[in-house]
């Protein structure tokens, strides 16, 4: 795992408890505090024993400058949050963010739910955005924080998607039956929600769970997802991608809660979003 700051990432947690899970005694995963300034020295630095690496920010961008070959979905997304090493050596970019969401959405998802709220306006609301798409949703109400950032979602939006955008604190009033946060933690906090009120909130931040806006959601009647749903599928994507196996969703789950359990006995960790929009 590659980013800054990364000294409270789950991601170890999950990787190392899918290879333990499935007997891959010689797979190891480990976290490295990078800018993206030095990213390409980092790369280079590289031996053939290195299979692939996990990208948050400031690196989501920079890996695409970076990379010999990147998908459609990460160009799409402007942004990675995985390296896969190519057989002639180079990296391929890619997103699995994007499909982690939509595995993590799918299990509550309803066909008829075709009007969604997101919170937040930045790399996380992109792919939300894309991942929104692939199930059917064709309009998006963005608020947040940044009118300008929400605007210029509106000239990327993804085809057949209309997107309205909004000033946060009017959020409240939208009777869109999905709500997706895209926040970091903390910064939906204060976050009213008028109820009762039906439908799915998505919340992307995975520590201190429940957050307070989940809670508000939950108590409304609304089915309650976690970012911690998300930081699994993303990483069970990425798992395959490395080893070529299939991940072991009930071991990194388990991990990734006896994770979260200890750490609220000692200290908050960061979450999993990064958007301040």
């Amino acid at each position: 795992m590659l980013g800054s700051p990364i000294a409270h990432s789950l991601s170890p947690v999950l990787h190392n408890a899918g290879y333990a899970a499935l007997g891959l005694d010689d797979w190891h995963y480990e976290r490295f505090e990078l800018r993206a300034a030095d990213l390409p020295g980092f790369l280079a630095g590289l031996d053939d024993d290195w299979r692939g690496l996990s990208l948050t920010m400031p690196l989501k961008e920079a890996c695409l400058e970076v990379a010999a070959e990147s998908t459609a979905l990460a160009r799409r997304a402007r942004a990675g949050n995985t390296l896969v090493r190519r057989p002639d050596g180079g990296w391929l970019a890619d997103n699995t963010d994007v499909p982690g969401l939509v595995d993590a959405l799918r299990p509550a998802w309803r066909s008829d739910w075709r009007a969604t709220a997101v919170l937040g306006a930045g790399a996380t609301a992109r792919s939300a955005l894309l991942g929104l798409a692939e199930l059917g949703v064709l309009d998006v109400d963005v608020y947040a924080r940044d009118p300008g950032k929400a605007q210029a979602l509106t000239q990327w939006a993804p085809a057949d998607v209309r997107i309205t955008a909004r000033p946060l604190d009017e959020w409240a009033s939208g009777r869109q039956p999905v709500v997706l946060s895209t926040l970091p933690g903390g910064a939906a906090d204060s976050l009213e929600l008028a109820g009762p009120r039906s439908g799915l909130l998505f919340d992307a931040v995975y520590a201190g769970w429940p957050t307070p806006l989940a809670r508000r959601a939950e108590a409304a009647g609304m089915v309650v997802i976690g970012g911690l749903d998300l930081l699994v599928h993303q990483a069970a994507r990425q798992f395959s991608l490395f080893t070529g196996r299939e991940a072991p969703l009930e071991a990194m789950f388990a991990a990734g809660r006896a994770a979260l359990a200890r750490e609220s006995l000692v200290e908050p960790v960061e979450t999993s979003a990064t958007d301040r929009s």
